[in-house]
Parts: structure tokens; sequence; C-alpha cells
């Protein structure tokens, strides 16, 4: 019975998923003015359209600036056809100020994501591109985790001044008296003397202590996962925006020795950043192989936990990702994801990794190509 419980958990959630990738729910709210006694039905509809425009332009405003660009491009073609991107409408409330003359509605929608989704890429410049003009991509996104975390004691230095003062004094002092005389032959001589010394001595000391403490940052190294199904991920999302996707595996014999996938491994690998001189390989291999645009970047897996809400295990990836145009003297970058976190659940913890990977790679290619269809990028 536990088992079938865990299983109807992992397919709602699962369910859960891929249903709210394709269709999402928004809100809306229109005034419409009028001039007879009430608002008629016309009114009463054209309040409604406007309220669900306002609902899907609500939707594109919170998927960020290039998303809310796209749809400026294709707002016609949505009210032409409004059935086919907007599933159900549900009025929540409505209005009618006859003082004011003004009928006022508020709907909450069902959008049909994949059909809108759909629009704006068959309207990009990539898309009504020819077969011959399409723009080649190459991408390289590595997915890592934490291996080890090197940190290092503070380093303490500690200065001492000291200086001390004295003075000496001395005094000596001696007098005496001396004698002889003379009887019977013989002769008689007596002295005293009396001596005495005086000493003084004074010392002064002053100390002062100062010193610094140097921290040094932790050194992070990472272990790589094979992430096969990841260049899927990109490779077909990539696609559908309208690239001609290349391998990067293909490429790499095509650069003159330039581009090298192992050296883009190796540096993320062990930082955060690709070094200088593999930016500049890769922008000189890509030249020789007539390659204009480069997606790069990395997912970051972090620790496992429990979800809360579910009671699976919860793994969480972090996204961060560019692409370049290549062209240029020096690469341009057209599009930028991140970093952004994304979190899948699964009975174990592979699982629930490979959710959170694959949510993470799809939604950060499908940002890189909304940013590039809004920039025009054939």
């Amino acid at each position: 019975m536990q088992i079938i419980r865990l299983l109807l958990i992992v397919a709602l959630a699962t369910f859960t998923l891929a249903a709210g990738a394709q269709v999402q729910q928004s809100r809306g709210k229109a005034s419409v003015n009028y001039e007879g006694p009430s608002a008629s039905a016309d009114d009463k509809a054209r309040a409604m359209q406007a309220a669900q425009l306002k609902a899907v332009e609500f939707y594109y405003a919170e998927a960020g600036e290039s998303e809310s660009e796209n749809f400026d491009a294709v707002r016609d073609k949505i009210l032409a056809n409004p059935d086919r991107y907007i599933l159900e409408s549900t009025v929540l409330a409505e209005e009618d100020n006859q003082d004011k003359k003004q009928y006022t509605t508020t709907v909450r929608v069902s959008l049909n994501v994949a059909n809108l989704r759909n629009l704006v890429k068959a309207n990009s410049a990539v898309a009504k591109a020819g077969a011959g003009e399409k723009s080649p991509l190459a991408f390289v996104f590595v997915s890592r985790q934490v291996a080890s975390v090197k940190s290092f004691d503070d380093r303490v230095y500690k200065r001492v001044d000291e200086s001390v003062k004295a003075s000496v004094s001395e005094a000596t002092a001696q007098s005496g008296v001396e004698g002889e005389s003379l009887r019977g032959g013989q002769i008689k001589t007596n002295s005293a003397t009396a001596a005495r010394t005086d000493a003084a001595a004074a010392r002064s000391q002053s100390i002062e202590t100062g010193g610094s403490t140097v921290k040094r940052a932790s050194e992070t190294t990472y272990r790589l996962i094979p992430s096969a199904n990841l260049n899927q991920v990109f490779s077909s999302t990539f696609t559908r925006a309208g690239f001609s996707v290349k391998e990067a595996a293909f490429i790499e014999p095509l650069t003159g020795g330039k581009f090298k996938v192992a050296d883009v491994e190796a540096d993320y690998q062990s930082g955060n950043d690709l070094k200088p001189a593999t930016l500049q390989s890769i922008a000189s291999g890509m030249r020789i192989a007539h390659i204009p645009y480069v997606a790069l970047g990395t997912l970051d897996v972090g620790a496992a936990d429990k979800d809360p809400a579910t009671g699976l295990v919860r793994v969480s990836v972090t996204v961060n990702a560019k692409i370049y145009d290549m062209t240029q003297t020096i690469p341009d970058t057209k599009a930028s994801v991140g970093p952004i976190q994304y979190s899948g659940v699964g009975p174990s913890e592979d699982e629930a990794r490979g959710n959170a990977l694959k949510l993470a790679a799809n939604n950060a290619a499908r940002e890189l190509t909304s940013q590039i269809t809004a920039q025009g990028v054939q």
C-alpha cells in the first residue's frame, strides 16, 4: 500500500510539472465605457476580451523583458484567434458603474502556453529564414557537483615595538688626614681616610602592539556529471527555435585545434569562469569553423534534502548560461541567464537530480532563445 501511495505521489508530481510547463493560470482586469443606461451584452463581451488579453499580457510580463517584447509582436494574432491560446476563462468579478457608464470585469484564464510559444517562434526572424540562411549554433553545457572544498586557516601577523630609556648618575667623594712625628730616633706616621659614593638609576619602558589577519577564500573543485540527456534537451529547444544546431564534438576537428571541449570542461571543473585563453581559443576556433553563435554554461547540482510537500527527495540545480556572437572581434553576449535555481523531486536522489537538471536545462534554453528571438537574430 505504501509503495502504491509513493508511486501515485511521483506520478502526480510528474504530471503537475509537465502540465505546469504547458498550461498556465493568469488573471486580467479590464474596463470599457458604454453609452446606454446599462452595459449591453456587446459591452460585456468587449470587456471580457480586453480582460483576457490583459491576462495574457500579465503572463508575459511575469516571464521577463524578452518575453514581453515577443508578446508585442504577436498581440494582433492572439486577438484574431483567442480560442487557440486561451483554453478556458472564468469571471471572478464584474461591476457595472452606471454613474460613470463603465463596466469592469476580472477573469482568470488557462493559457495554452505551448501554442503561445509556437506562435512566437513562427514569427521569429530565424524561423522565417530559409534553410540555408539559418544561423549555425554550437553549445557546451556542463553539469557538475561539488567534489571537495579546501579551506585555509587564518594567517596572523603580530608585531611588538618596545623602547627603553635608562639614566645612571654617580658621585664619589673622598677625604683624609695624614701626619708623621719624630721622637727618639723613630718616625711615627698616621693617616685617616673617609670615602662616600652616591648612585642613582632611572628606567622607563613603553610597548606598542599591532598586526594583521589574512583570510583566504576556500578553493572548490567539482566533479562532472554525464549530461548526454541534457544535450538532447538543449539541442531540441534550440532546433525548435529555428537554429541550425551543431554538436560541439563534430565542430572540434574543424577548428584547427583551437576549440576543445575538454578545455571547457577542465575550466568549469576547477572554477566558475572560463579562462581568458580558453575563451580566445573558442572564438578563434568558431571563426575557422564558421559557427557564429556559441552557447556556454553550467548547471550546478546542490545537496539533496526532503521535500516538505511530498516527502520525496528534492534536489536543486543552479543554472548560468550565455550565448556569444563570435563574429565580432570582441565577442558580444547576445543572451544570458542566471543564476536561477530550479528544483526537482523523486523517490531517489538520482531521479530527483535528473528531474531538476532537465527542468533547469529546458527553462534555460527557452529563456536564451526567447532573448535572441526578441533581438531578431536569424
